[in-house]
């Protein structure tokens, strides 16, 4: 017998997910497969979508890296801000990291959560890498281990994030908070939380999602990075909302090399017992929760490597979840390949926990 789904959060109507589950085939463990990606890329309505007329906006150097903020465009909104980060003086290709920024509630920024610039970071951001990050703007640290390190702004965050103008009022009303003593940025953060739903009707009127739209601004990404003279392999990495938009770029981008998915892997299952509310609309691609699994998603690309760090005190993702995932992809990697590995954390990208990450991709990459 089928264990129960368990649906705190439903309350009197928790017995919709049984209902649901009968006949539709729900969370199904699909073994890796061109025709999985395929169906599950059609699932999520992923976006065909190319980084053009890129430029070079600005230069600079500090310390021991250098950097280059670029913008390009992906044929709508405005122009998508990035940063490209490498070693001060490096000669010859080097492999590349599409470093993959994550959610967090925070949207009036993108690459700085992770990457610095040539000034310096806002409080905000300053806050947030304390909290989940070790204090670390992460993509630079990678690239001073040897690695071109793309960081880029996706459709509602950073540069590419929606004006209070836009939004209904009554959304764009929630960032009145800068009379509560909100800043700007937590004022307009307020807003985009509520806006999310509102985008993500608008992309599952157009025959897409939030999570493909998304994807196909990360693939436009990835491959401008491979297309660049002083770039060889490319892999990728991100936290939390950026690690589930790790699992998708390596879903769908079969010359992704190596895929390093951080805090982001549980079953769909032990989701729906009171940790649905917690997670963006990027997790929940319409119809994809009948192709297949989660965990079988990320692991489609076998054996392709991946590397999946799980938070032993994750308050986002029940332990049961992230248990069962981590026993779904080992199936799908007989003869090796993937690395799950179990951290005494949080719902973060510890310092421990980037070293580690940063060790494996150079390995996996050949730095």
């Amino acid at each position: 017998m089928p264990e129960p789904m368990i649906s705190r959060h439903l309350g009197e109507f928790s017995g919709l997910a049984e209902a649901a589950a009968r006949g539709r085939g729900l969370f199904p463990e699909a073994a890796p497969a061109p025709e999985l990606r395929r169906a599950a890329r059609e699932a999520t309505g992923v976006l065909d979508l190319t980084a053009g007329d890129v430029r070079v906006e600005r230069s600079w150097t500090t310390g021991d890296l250098a950097g280059e903020e670029l913008s390009w465009s992906v044929g709508y909104g405005p122009r998508t801000r990035a940063y490209l980060l490498r070693p001060r003086g490096a000669a010859g290709p080097l492999p590349g990291v599409v470093a993959l920024h994550c959610h967090a509630g925070m949207k009036f920024a993108g690459k700085e959560k992770i990457a610095d610039g040539p000034g310096p970071p806002s409080p905000e951001v300053t806050r947030l890498r304390g909290r989940i990050y070790g204090g670390r703007a992460y993509a630079g640290e990678l690239a001073r281990r040897g690695f071109a390190v793309l960081a880029h702004d996706v459709l509602g965050w950073g540069s590419r994030r929606f004006p209070l103008e836009a939004m209904p009022e009554a959304v764009a009303a929630a960032a009145a908070g800068v009379s509560e003593g909100l800043s700007e940025a937590d004022g307009y953060d307020r807003a985009a939380a509520l806006h999310e739903h509102l985008l993500e009707k608008y992309c599952v009127l157009l025959g897409t999602s939030l999570a493909g739209a998304v994807a196909g601004e990360d693939l436009a990404a990835a491959a401008y990075l491979r297309s660049r003279p002083d770039v060889g392999p490319v892999g990728c990495v991100g936290l939390s909302g950026g690690g589930l938009r790790a699992a998708l770029l390596g879903a769908f981008d079969p010359a992704i090399g190596a895929v390093a998915v951080v805090a982001m892997m549980s079953s769909y299952r032990e989701l729906l017992d009171r940790h649905v509310a917690s997670h963006t609309w990027m997790l929940y691609p319409p119809g994809l929760s009948r192709v297949c699994d989660w965990p079988s998603l990320a692991a489609s690309a076998a054996p392709r490597p991946l590397l999946v760090q799980y938070g032993e005190r994750d308050e986002l993702f029940p332990p049961a979840g992230m248990r069962r995932a981590h026993a779904i992809i080992s199936r799908a990697y007989p003869d090796g390949g993937y690395d799950g590995v179990f951290f005494d954390a949080p719902h973060a990208f510890t310092v421990p926990m980037q070293e580690h990450a940063f060790a494996w991709l150079e390995r996996r990459l050949g730095v």
